[in-house]
Order: C-alpha cells, then structure tokens, then sequence
C-alpha cells in the first residue's frame, strides 16, 4: 500500500484536553497535505477546523457524549445537531455502554437511532468500546449499529481498556458485513497493525500516530 491509498483510511486525531491553537492548525495543514479522510478533535473546536479544511476534501468530524456515552438518547441528539450545525461532517457517537450491559437494547437502539435521525445525512458512526464488552455484547452491539442507521461501528475511544484488535475487526465483519463500515480505534501506532486491521475489514482508521504511520511507507 502506497501513501497515498493509506492517507485515505485515517481519521487523523486530536482529542486530548488542551490542544493548542498552533497544534490544531498544524493537524488541519498535514491532513490537507496527505489527503486524509477526516480529522477528528472536540467539540468546540469544530469551528475552527471546519474553517481550515473548507476548500479541501478533508471532513472535519467530531465526537459526542465521549468518552463515556452516558447522556440520555435526547442530550445526544441535541449534540450531535449542534456539532453538525459547527461544520462536523460526521459524527463519532459513544454508545450507553452500560444500558447494553444491563440488558436495555431499546434504549441502546434509540439512544443510536436518535442521534442518526437528529444529523441525516450526515454520516454517524458508533463507538462500542470492545475493551469493555464480552464476544456476546460485541455482536449484539454491532447489531445494533446497524439497526440504528449508523454509518460504521468504531472499536474504541482510545480512553477504555484495551484498544483496537484484530479479531474484533473479523467479529465485527462477520454481523455487519458490507452494509456497515468499521472505524477501528484505539492504540494504533505501527503500520503492521493499520494492515492488519485492514485486512481484517476496517475501512477507516483513527490514530494520532497516523503521521508516523505514513513515514514507515517507502516513497
């Protein structure tokens, strides 16, 4: 794989709590340089990357009710409306963990429903954390994504235990198939590992390393 193939799978990361003005503008001008899918920070700087990567094919993309997915299905719609309404042209939602864990799938389902709903068309996709759910809960979990309407099941937040792992890349491709995209997440710092996961069926990566990835690729 080439660079420029590999640019297209990242969503190039920033969510730490106190990024800076000139570390934001610098992600915004490698991103715009390598051609990356997306690049993804908090909230309340959506603004400002959306206004940097506007004449550029890079989408601005932002999270919600992260890292923990505990705000009710409505606070997560109103949210989520809002980062779109700032320029985000995704979403990266963190789903109830803890509902689908006591068993409450209807509002696991609403919780993803309403957020797809709130933003269409704009693309959402899922956070299920894999580190915290058992195989049963993952397949149940990626079901679920895929009921709701969302666009991809993402692994990880990257703040959870664990981190983005091949055999749940393969668990969660043999639910969703092709109809559901696979952001895997999570402690993705090597280029074996991005293959591996691409092997496995993730269509798109998301990585602060991604800069460093892209330097172990031969030009």
């Amino acid at each position: 794989m080439n660079a420029k193939d590999l640019a297209q799978y990242f969503d190039a990361t920033l969510l730490t709590l106190d990024p800076s003005l000139t570390t934001l503008e610098k992600l915004c001008d490698d991103a715009m340089k390598f051609k990356v899918a997306a690049v993804c920070v908090q909230q309340p700087y959506v603004p400002l990357v959306a206004e940097k990567l506007a004449k550029s094919q890079v989408k601005p993309i932002t999270v919600v009710s992260f890292p923990f997915g505990a705000e009710t299905p409505h606070a997560k719609a109103v949210s989520a409306k809002e980062a779109v309404n700032l320029g985000a042209r995704e979403i990266d939602m963190v789903m109830n963990i803890a509902a689908l864990k006591m068993g409450d799938l209807r509002l696991v389902l609403d919780d993803i429903a309403g957020v797809v709903e709130a933003v269409a068309p704009v693309p959402v996709k899922v956070i299920i954390e894999t580190g915290m759910l058992s195989r049963e809960e993952k397949v149940v979990a990626a079901s679920l994504v895929q009921a709701g309407g969302a666009a991809f099941v993402k692994t990880c937040t990257g703040f959870g235990p664990g981190g983005a792992a091949v055999e749940d890349v393969q668990l969660i491709k043999s639910v969703v198939g092709h109809r559901v995209g696979i952001k895997a997440s999570g402690g993705i710092k090597t280029l074996a590992q991005l293959e591996a996961l691409v092997e496995a069926g993730a269509s798109r990566i998301g990585t602060s390393h991604w800069l460093s990835i892209l330097q172990e690729v031969k030009q």
